[in-house]
């Protein structure tokens, strides 16, 4: 192993030997209590420490950093308390996540580094958003990302280095390449010769580096940071490793040939280094040994200061309400609140669009990004003339990655910035679902990080778009903590509720009905006001009974109760899903007893379930009739619009009501 110094004075190397070799001793105690069973789970990265260090190291401290399970190093060169860490560890309530996350899941917005989740690639993208908002800003600095030689057979690595390259974004992916995924030798998950390869591909610049050796590491990362930042552009290292440890403690590793593990155990980073530091005459034994006896000194006494875990009393409420960050202050006038407004007729995608233009204007950082978004308008043109009003820097055609898309939304939240993000079609919410439900969603609830992010999502049928774009899936979303689901059901409503989700720092998914856009119109304010998520709206007050519904199910009741005087009917449009307002949901039912829950959603599954399971448990003396569901057939929906009228709610509208007043 050749050590080159480059521009490092003594002082600096000695300083990186010491920062090398606080994490091993960290593991090595770490280790210790494990088996001992106070810790009860590791992660080692023994063996992997120059790449996590030395990265760290080599980047400025406010540069977000998006680490992985065996990244010790990075926490540590940033500098967070080992007190904290091990109160993370030890799963003590007050540590970064509240005893909510296992070992490395967690980050830190003060010390700029990102918290992961398993699925490993999703990582990748959300260092892309960091960067387009550094970007934006005109600020001097990258995002650095790491992954594994596993990670890189992940769509979301292909997803997030394709869109870093065609946007021209400042990030360092760095690839540690130790040789397995848990098990699976590099043989057996891709034929390249070597994973630096693949930047080729992409169009960007890479380079192949010795992980093990901390001086090869920092020194280049600091001068690829150099030429990101210069260039703009974005830069992939591989760096060969090993893992002396099992991908986690309980693995082992018996699937490693002896002669391999002997092999690298030649290559220990600190060793090595440690050796040279010693050659060159930088340091002494003496000056090592006063080294080793300072970290031992810190870690045992910070570890003694912590072992006694403070007494955990589990509250329903604190759980409940870390799921969503608070809504600050809000300025934005309710629309009930409005007094003699002025207002202009509006169809339904004019009011999406009024709003979104608003909102763009409000907050001057905001990025809208989807696919054809930009000079196209949108497959809807609900954004039509916006590139020309605010550029396309903040208009953002897509490549069709729209789990990169999320997670650049993610990423942008770190830094701030919110952001919309155009699902083309709802149905094609399935590619990014993992960005949604896994990264977005429980973000907040982890490590008290806000995702100020709304999706929009073109949903529903009526229009013979066939079985991939026509679905109504928002009951997908309403069964996931975190996530706030609302569909509007006329123009003024989208307006507001628009707002509203923009208004809000948690993730919105906001479903837009396609065949309403240009069929339903209405009044709407001119004002910037807010319709209130989680708030209901009666349509109707009725005797006979109560149909529940949002979307498009509103128009069905509508024009039901047009056609049917002989009754009267409650009319409730939930406006939201996820919150939903139960105080209303009761209200509805109580006017007349007799209750319908119709959606366009397919029965089985459907938000409907849900509802008539609540109301059963909580209404249930005030009902006259059991709950009735309407919905649309359990199938996909079928082009044909003869056979998608048969497919859809309304079409069983009528059979249900008279069996609900018949009984």
């Amino acid at each position: 192993m050749e050590f080159q110094p480059g521009q490092l004075d003594n002082q600096q190397l000695i300083q990186l030997y010491h920062s090398l070799l606080l994490p091993r001793m960290i593991e090595e105690k770490m280790l210790v209590l494990l088996r001992q069973g106070k810790i009860s789970k590791w992660f080692s990265g023994i063996g992997q420490e120059a790449i996590a260090v030395g990265a760290t190291l080599a980047l400025d401290k406010e540069e977000w950093i998006m680490p992985l399970h065996r990244n010790l190093g990075v926490f540590t060169a940033r500098e967070m308390p080992l007190t904290d860490l091990f109160k993370q560890w030890q799963g003590d309530v007050t540590g970064y996540s509240k005893a909510r996350e296992r070992s490395f899941h967690f980050g830190s917005k003060a010390h700029f580094i990102c918290g992961m989740i398993s699925h490993l690639g999703p990582q990748l993208a959300l260092a892309d958003g960091v960067a387009l908002a550094y970007q934006q800003r005109g600020q001097q600095k990258i995002a650095l990302a790491f992954t594994g030689d596993g990670g890189t057979s992940e769509g979301d690595f292909h997803e997030a280095l394709n869109v870093a390259a065609v946007w021209n974004l400042p990030v360092i992916f760095i690839i540690e390449n130790n040789g397995y995924g848990l098990s699976t030798p590099t043989n057996e998950q891709y034929k390249c010769d070597h994973l630096v390869d693949r930047a080729k591909g992409y169009g960007i610049e890479g380079v192949r580096i010795d992980g093990n050796n901390i001086l090869e590491v920092y020194n280049t990362i600091k001068g690829v940071r150099d030429y990101c930042i210069e260039h703009q552009k974005p830069y992939l290292i591989e760096c060969d490793t090993f893992r002396m440890r099992g991908h986690e403690e309980a693995s082992g590793i018996k699937y490693v040939p002896t002669e391999l593990l002997e092999q690298w155990a030649q290559k220990d980073p600190i060793r090595n280094y440690e050796d040279y530091l010693l050659l060159k005459g930088i340091i002494q034994q003496s000056e090592i040994a006063t080294i080793r006896a300072s970290i031992k000194e810190k870690i045992e006494s910070d570890l003694a200061q912590v072992m006694q875990m403070t007494p955990l009393h589990p509250s329903v409420e604190n759980e409940l309400k870390d799921v969503f960050a608070p809504i600050t202050e809000n300025t934005i006038p309710n629309v009930e609140s409005l007094i003699q407004p002025e207002v202009k007729t509006k169809r339904f995608i004019e009011s999406i669009s009024d709003a979104l233009r608003a909102a763009m204007h409000r907050y001057p950082e905001m990025i809208i990004m989807g696919q054809d978004i930009a000079e196209y308008g949108g497959a809807f043109k609900v954004t039509d003339g916006f590139v020309n009003e605010f550029g396309k820097q903040r208009i953002r055609n897509t490549p069709i990655c729209e789990s990169a898309i999320v997670g650049a939304s993610l990423g942008l939240s770190l830094e701030g910035i919110k952001s919309v993000m155009e699902m083309q079609f709802a149905d094609f919410v399935s590619v990014g679902f993992n960005q949604i439900v896994n990264n977005l969603a429980k973000i907040h609830y982890r490590w008290g990080q806000q995702a100020d992010v709304v999706i929009r999502m073109p949903t529903g049928a009526g229009v013979g778009a066939g079985p991939f774009h026509s679905q109504s899936n928002e009951a997908w979303f309403t069964h996931v903590p975190g996530l706030k689901v609302v569909y509007p059901s006329n123009p003024a409503d989208a307006k507001g509720l628009m707002i509203a989700a923009l208004a809000d720092p948690n993730p919105v998914l906001y479903f837009e009905h396609k065949a309403m856009y240009r069929s339903v119109e209405g009044e709407v304010p001119v004002d910037y006001y807010q319709v209130p998520i989680g708030k209901a709206h009666f349509v109707s007050r009725g005797e006979d009974a109560t149909i529940i519904t949002y979307g498009m199910g509103v128009h069905w009741a509508k024009k039901y109760q047009t056609e049917n005087t002989d009754i009267t009917l409650t009319i409730l449009d939930l406006r939201s899903l996820a919150p939903l307002d139960y105080d209303a949901i009761a209200e509805a039912v109580a006017s007349t007893g007799k209750v319908i829950i119709l959606h366009e959603d397919n029965l089985t599954g459907g938000i409907g379930g849900e509802i008539s399971a609540w109301i059963a448990e909580h209404c249930f003396t005030q009902l006259d009739a059991p709950i009735l569901r309407c919905a649309s057939l359990d199938t996909p929906i079928p082009f044909n619009i003869i056979l998608e009228k048969q497919y859809l709610a309304n079409n069983r509208l009528h059979e249900t009501m008279q069996k609900l007043l018949s009984f």
